[in-house]
């Protein structure tokens, strides 16, 4: 069982991701760590935040001679930004003078909610653990999972399929994702060039106006065979594990496993995948397959598979430079919302985010099944499952 949790706050000293469960043996490449947090860092619209920060992994245990051990694995990101709140986020009580209260709670955000929660006289330590920065700490534990599912031939990754109102309107291929997101300059992560011009524009165009946006982000896996979450209880589905784990990310408000929203509004002969059996003549293994993928690779709660496919819908960011109505804290009188600095679009790095939390239930549920305390051990399972589909 792979586990993984995070600590820290948005303004804190370092973000803290810890790992455990993963078998001894998986090769660590720190390059594509780092090269993993950089791409949440990127995308048309982000904020002044991603100016100050060089996200880079600090790993203190569990790694050691380039392979993971078998023990937990903790990570250090530190925030460069720290030097400038050492004094209004204070360890120690230290002078309240110098504190930076977030006196009117921003709608859309969890500051009211955390407030009233937590008893806090204002939202500064809702936000601070509230925030999206928080998703660096999933994305680096998301690359280790990344890497242990590389070992298998399992990759995962995103694109932007809708800015606002500027949409995708076709398929994008798997080597279309992997082209795009093998850029070194990240626009807005659309396989589609002319379509990611309009979802600039859009960006653009909310940004003048003092106004935020969201959009629509696709998670593919690519690789997972047949088998993977079971039909046998409720919460063991794939689709009900993927859902949680990428709704669970700030701002994302409704998941779609494959054509989902298309299904609940089509016919059943237009929608569910005709299955096939392929013969191949070139000396490859025979298998069923499936023309289309509306089902975004799992049915009955089950990979059946295809590439699995999580579509997140993220509603946009509640920080605005032209505030919405809210109240004070203290005196309960009308004013603006809170404004802290903020990205005015964020949905290619939300898909970033998404891939890590899709990374960490596959290699869950990959670890779940196959077992194995080394790298060796869980290859040598996965191989044998393989083989088995292959000769069914």
């Amino acid at each position: 069982m792979i586990r993984f949790s995070s600590a820290g706050e948005s303004h804190g000293e370092a973000l803290i991701s810890l790992i455990e469960g993963l078998p001894a043996g998986v090769p660590v490449d720190l390059e594509f760590v780092n090269r993993e947090l950089w791409r949440r860092q990127q995308g048309y619209g982000r904020g002044g935040r991603m100016k100050i920060e060089t996200d880079k992994a600090h790993v203190l245990s569990g790694v050691r001679h380039g392979k993971t051990i078998g023990s937990p694995v903790a990570i250090e990101i530190v925030n460069r930004d720290w030097k400038n709140w050492e004094e209004k986020l204070p360890v120690e009580a230290g002078d309240p003078a110098k504190h930076q209260v977030v006196a009117s709670p921003r709608p859309g955000h969890a500051d009211l909610a955390g407030a009233l929660k937590y008893n806090f006289p204002d939202a500064r330590y809702v936000l601070e653990r509230a925030s999206a920065r928080e998703s660096t700490s999933r994305v680096a534990a998301g690359a280790f999972a990344k890497l242990m599912l590389r070992e298998l031939g399992i990759e995962i990754l995103s694109h932007v399929i809708r800015v606002g109102h500027a949409e995708l309107q076709r398929t994008a291929t798997w080597d279309e994702i992997v082209a795009v997101n093998a850029k070194d300059e990240v626009l807005l992560g659309c396989v589609d060039p002319e379509t990611e011009a309009r979802m600039k524009e859009e960006v653009e165009q909310v940004s003048r106006t003092g106004d935020t946006v969201g959009g629509v982000f696709e998670v593919v896996v690519h690789g997972a065979p047949a088998g993977l979450g079971t039909y046998a209880q409720w919460d063991e589905r794939l689709d009900g594990l993927l859902a949680w784990s990428v709704m669970s990310l700030q701002a994302v408000k409704a998941v779609e496993i494959g054509r989902g929203v298309t299904a609940a509004e089509s016919f059943g002969s237009q929608v569910h995948d005709a299955i096939h059996y392929a013969q191949e003549s070139n000396g490859r293994p025979t298998r069923f397959i499936r023309e289309q993928n509306n089902a975004g690779g799992i049915e009955g709660g089950v990979s059946n598979g295809e590439d699995i496919v999580v579509r997140g819908y993220l509603k946009p960011i509640s920080t605005l430079r032209r505030p919405l109505e809210s109240v004070r804290f203290d005196t309960r009188e009308a004013t603006n919302a809170a404004y802290e600095r903020s990205d005015i679009c964020v949905v290619p790095a939300a898909g970033v985010a998404a891939e890590a939390m899709v990374a960490l239930t596959i290699a869950d549920l990959v670890q779940r099944k196959f077992g194995g305390d080394s790298a060796l051990e869980m290859k040598r399972n996965f191989a044998g499952y393989i083989e088995q589909i292959r000769s069914y």
